[in-house]
């Protein structure tokens, strides 16, 4: 279970985050590659790790760290979205230039990094060029080419991958075993769809529903309840509309679904990632065949029978996509996925 500490329990992403190599997720080409270079001495005196939120970066920068032999004392984190300053990066340098406690190196692990200003980037710049040899530097970023190119130039860079939905379901499954509680797949599946590729936002979404299941087996009502999702039932009735090309159905579906204020962009995605295993198996049932374990079976009974109907073809599937795009700044969430229903079904 999770630790308690003065009253509150620790979040699941900060009590199940990666200790050691191994457990590190869907990173395994950045992970060889450092693993390789300890073992050769051969470290870099500074690194860009660049990649999307929640894909482990500050995680292995801390496990680089301690696998080069700095202890905490010796380990440095700075978030940069609050200390963007020239000022800052002149506390660093200075800093810098002072010899480890007990270790054989310094190491700063600068957050967000992209969020430095012009006057800091050129102020940390000195101090790459030349840099003290009992320091070293992990920058990491979300944003990559928010970070000047000279910068770049003088950093070994690791790009982090999202994690596969198979990777992200499989984590959230272990976790919410460790914390005592069985997770059905749907459940599992849906969070992950939900966490885009994120480990901190998915284990987030599974904290807030341990927080109101009721028992210790959680099914994907509950991750509806705590996420905004539409409820399963309304997105297999809107998928079999669309299919059948049946505006009316259709369009009441969606009217349903804004009236129980669920997240429109979301009601999307479940709906392109089911749109495109129906398609799938029917030009290549073996490919969908896998795609569709991932589902519950009676989501993936329904794109079996879906899959022959007129509405499953790629223009069905782009038009979803162009609604999803269109929804970020659609002055009524709901609409572009009406334009495209009417689209759909005219054809």
């Amino acid at each position: 279970m999770t630790k308690v500490k003065d009253g509150r329990r620790a979040t699941l992403y900060r009590a199940y985050r990666p200790q050691g190599w191994s457990e590190v997720l869907g990173q395994d080409n950045v992970v060889r590659v450092l693993e390789a270079s300890i073992k050769n001495k051969k470290i870099a005196h500074a690194y860009l790790f660049s990649g999307g939120r929640g894909t482990g970066k500050t995680s292995v920068a801390r496990i680089l760290a301690r696998e080069i032999g700095v202890t905490a004392n010796d380990t440095y984190e700075i978030d940069a979205a609050s200390n963007t300053g020239v000022e800052h990066i002149r506390e660093l340098r200075e800093g810098a230039h002072v010899l480890p406690l007990e270790s054989p190196y310094k190491v700063y692990i600068v957050d967000e990094a992209h969020m430095l200003s012009r006057s800091a980037w050129n102020a940390f710049l000195k101090t790459l060029e030349e840099p003290p040899a009992h320091v070293i530097f992990i920058l990491a970023t979300t944003e990559r080419d928010k970070v000047p190119e000279t910068v770049q130039s003088r950093c070994e860079i690791y790009t982090f991958k999202k994690p596969t939905r198979e990777i992200l379901s499989q984590s959230i499954s272990d976790v919410a075993k460790k914390e005592g509680y069985s997770i059905e797949r749907p459940a599992s599946e849906l969070i992950a769809l939900l966490a885009e590729g994120s480990f901190r936002d998915a284990l987030g979404i599974l904290q807030k529903v341990l927080a109101v299941t009721k028992d210790q087996k959680i099914d994907a009502g509950e991750v509806e309840l705590v996420s905004g999702a539409p409820r399963a039932e309304l997105v297999r009735d809107l998928l079999a509309a669309i299919a059948k090309k049946d505006p009316s159905t259709a369009l009441g579906a969606i009217q349903k679904s804004a009236s129980e204020n669920t997240d429109s962009r979301v009601l999307v995605k479940l709906l392109i990632h089911r749109m495109r295993v129906a398609l799938l198996l029917r030009l290549a049932p073996d490919v969908a065949a896998l795609l569709a374990s991932e589902f519950g079976e009676a989501d993936a009974e329904l794109a079996r029978k879906l899959s022959k109907e007129p509405g499953v073809n790629s223009n069905t599937l782009r038009a979803l996509l162009d609604a999803y795009a269109q929804m970020a700044y659609a002055a009524v969430p709901h609409l572009p996925l009406e334009l495209a229903v009417i689209d759909i079904c005219s054809l």
